[in-house]
């Protein structure tokens, strides 16, 4: 696993796991110093003297270069502690020590470490970017900045300025709906660059969905439902969240597990997986609405692919009261969704005047009331 340069995401946790990957090699010398220093004190009652560290550090640079990383190397030979480190691996030499057998099992330990600490970092700072994951959706309207901001290889660091700023006191919705209208800005003066035109057609993938699968959700004008990863980060569904929304689709359908993986492969499934996103967002049982997939089971007939027989009936018992089965019949077109749509970035057509206020304490105009969302509610 190659760690990442200077100046990218998650460059301090490769330092740091750079360094845990220099403290294993030091333990593994450590202990086989101990033993070698043991029995030299078994065998002939003492231990032999270390090599001067002058001729031990050359020897011991010309031992480790080709069994270690170039990272770890470094890291390694630029301890304080190296000096004596050379003069225990040359000791290990001079007493019988295969160093061309023992060095490259070390390096291998020492990779694995620094691997894991990288993967257990980045696992933690994803982790910790899906409260801003939540408050974008709930913030921003569906569209280019939205996205730009979660595609962007500086997400993470965005996500810790927002908190910093937000453990400070400071209103991170009310900056986020300001850097929004200033962003859209950003974006229409670099598309008028890039290409000549005026603003981007609605999607064959956003004009299909209008209907039950959207209605009251905010989708971007230019849903891309044929490329996965962009669609869940397009509504806002980091990739933990989404992992949480299929089990609880999975336990809500015993026994019916095939069926639920069909329809998280379906096409329409990040649609499912934002509609879970907002109701939690308002407190809503999602658990207890799920429940009425097995109480219902008309998805299992009719035409279509099951995935998207079982995704739209997913959507209809989200959207009734538990218990409640809704309505049989052909899903028609929703002209409420259909007219919601902005013609720039979605159903958000409202959004706060540049250089004034938002229209609510901390929260986007497009998020006051009768937007369906409550404010101030994170889950």
């Amino acid at each position: 696993m190659a760690t990442p340069a200077q100046g990218e995401p998650f460059a301090e946790a490769a330092d740091e796991a750079v360094q845990i990957a220099a403290m294993s090699v030091r333990l593994v010398m450590a202990v086989a110093d101990a033993v070698r220093r043991h029995q030299q004190r078994r065998k002939k009652g003492s231990e032999e003297e270390l090599p001067s560290a002058g001729e031990a550090v050359e020897d011991a640079q010309a031992e480790l270069k080709d069994s270690l990383p170039q990272d770890i190397f470094v890291a390694l030979t630029a301890g304080a502690d190296w000096p004596q480190l050379a003069q225990q691996l040359m000791a290990l030499k001079k007493a019988g020590v295969d160093l061309e057998q023992l060095l490259p099992r070390v390096g291998d330990i020492a990779v694995t470490v620094r691997d894991q600490v990288i993967a257990n970092e980045i696992l933690v700072a994803r982790e910790g970017t899906g409260k801003w994951e939540r408050t974008l959706r709930e913030t921003l309207p569906a569209g280019p900045v939205r996205e730009a901001i979660l595609s962007s290889p500086t997400w993470p660091d965005i996500a810790a300025t927002m908190a910093r700023l937000d453990e400070c006191g400071v209103d991170v919705r009310r900056i986020l709906a300001f850097a929004h209208d200033e962003g859209l800005g950003v974006d229409h003066a670099v598309a008028k660059t890039l290409v000549a035109g005026g603003a981007p057609t609605t999607s064959r993938d956003a004009m299909l969905s209008y209907g039950p699968l959207t209605d009251g959700l905010d989708i971007p004008k230019d849903l891309d439902l044929g490329d996965r990863t962009r669609a869940l980060r397009q509504l806002s569904i980091s990739y933990q969240e989404n992992e949480r929304f299929v089990r609880l689709v999975k336990e809500a359908m015993p026994g019916r597990e095939r069926e639920a993986d069909l329809m998280v492969m379906a096409k329409q499934w990040p649609l499912v997986a934002a509609r879970v996103a907002k109701m939690e967002s308002e407190g809503k049982p999602v658990k207890e609405h799920l429940a009425g997939l097995v109480e219902d089971s008309s998805w299992e007939r009719g035409q279509g692919q099951l995935g998207s027989r079982l995704a739209l009936a997913t959507a209809k018992v989200l959207s009734h009261p538990p218990g409640e089965v809704p309505s049989a019949g052909q899903p028609k077109v929703s002209t409420r969704a259909a007219r919601s749509q902005s013609p720039t970035v979605g159903p958000a057509k409202a959004r706060v005047a540049k250089g004034s206020a938002p229209a609510g304490p901390g929260v986007a105009a497009h998020r006051q009331a009768g937007s369906g969302v409550k404010q101030g509610k994170t889950r």
